[in-house]
């Protein structure tokens, strides 16, 4: 009784120093963060996100725009690599869920539920809800934000936990970190800018008005090498998957040359089959849409893919990739898309 009322006066202390001090308890915060979630409108935010699964860390620059109201949420997510060589965008408006890459004037459109199906780490509302809807996180204070660590719902199980880092007085995002299981940080993500209460416009998040801005921004492959160079035998590094489903084996490796230039078909075969085409992309002379239908976006990290329940497509330094097979589960195929990046050369 006596260890009892001690540690019932010493938690009395604890909580009157904190009080004094203007802290908010956990409680507090999550019932802000609560209140913060349900009146969300829209924002705008800048971060730059750097991945740490590579020889060496990679960064990307990362815009997103997000607003919503009783008829629908919106989103522009705008991912360049550090080059500004790589850019493509993620596109949620009335008509679907778009993934553009405005250097190839291609687009794919799927009627899907992106983001809501998994967690995305620059996105501010997936942060709160991954606060929330953990019941063991962790809570601290330090220098002016509280720090809270929770576990993951994204597509890569591979990112099991994360520290989330946001502002003790706006309650704005500052940095995120992703762990592995065994504590290896795999991805980080810093937010430079954060604004809400935003005013849109109604064109903001339509399509071909952001790929004719992005081309702007960023030229086509055909503008920089001209027309006439994509004519011919336009070749590339072969990349091989550095991770196959156990079971599986590559038992054939067809190269053939199109009028695009080299064409890469690659066979696997066992307990869970599959096959990779590897090609030369060209760039379509007007904005070409590819109808994925029940599909969604998949982050592989280095490039947004377009995800169905029997295949996988991503474009990567001009090069297209496509991955199918009736074994795989979405989660093998992503993971194959995964072990591919750091292979990967320009095209030649």
């Amino acid at each position: 009784m006596r260890k009892l009322l001690l540690f019932s006066i010493v938690l009395f202390m604890t909580a009157g120093v904190l009080a004094a001090c203007g802290e908010k308890s956990q409680e507090e915060v999550v019932r802000e963060l609560d209140k913060k979630l349900q009146d969300m409108e829209g924002y705008k935010g800048k971060a730059t996100m750097t991945l740490e699964t590579g020889e060496e860390p990679r960064s990307y620059d990362v815009e997103v725009w997000h607003m919503q109201n009783e008829k629908n949420k919106y989103y522009k997510v705008d991912l360049k690599n550090e080059n500004k060589e790589q850019n493509q965008m993620i596109i949620r408006n009335d008509d679907g869920v778009f993934v553009l890459t405005p250097a190839l004037n291609k687009s794919f459109r799927f009627q899907s539920d992106w983001p809501n199906n998994n967690s995305q780490v620059y996105l501010y509302e997936s942060l709160l809800s991954d606060i929330l809807m953990d019941a063991e996180r962790t809570f601290a204070v330090n220098e002016g934000s509280y720090v809270f660590e929770t576990k993951t719902n994204y597509q890569n199980k591979n990112l099991n936990h994360q520290e989330i880092v946001l502002d003790a007085k706006t309650l704005a995002p500052k940095t995120v970190k992703i762990y592995d299981a065994d504590f290896k940080l795999l991805v980080s993500v810093t937010f430079t800018e954060f604004k809400e209460d935003i005013t849109f416009d109604d064109n903001d998040f339509d399509t071909e008005k952001n790929m004719s801005a992005a081309n702007l921004d960023v030229p086509t492959a055909a503008s920089e090498a001209g027309e006439d160079e994509q004519e011919g035998d336009v070749s590339f590094e072969v990349v091989y998957p550095t991770f196959e489903p156990q079971g599986s084996s590559l038992v054939d490796t067809e190269e053939t040359t199109t009028k695009n230039g080299k064409k890469v078909v690659l066979s696997y075969v066992g307990d869970q089959s599959f096959t990779i085409v590897e090609q030369a992309e060209r760039v379509r002379p007007a904005s070409a849409k590819v109808e994925v239908g029940e599909g969604e976006p998949v982050d592989l990290g280095f490039a947004v893919g377009a995800l169905t329940d029997d295949s996988l497509t991503w474009s990567y330094n001009g090069v297209e990739y496509f991955l199918a097979s009736n074994d795989l589960t979405k989660a093998e195929m992503a993971a194959i898309a995964r072990s591919m990046d750091y292979a990967t050369e320009d095209i030649k």
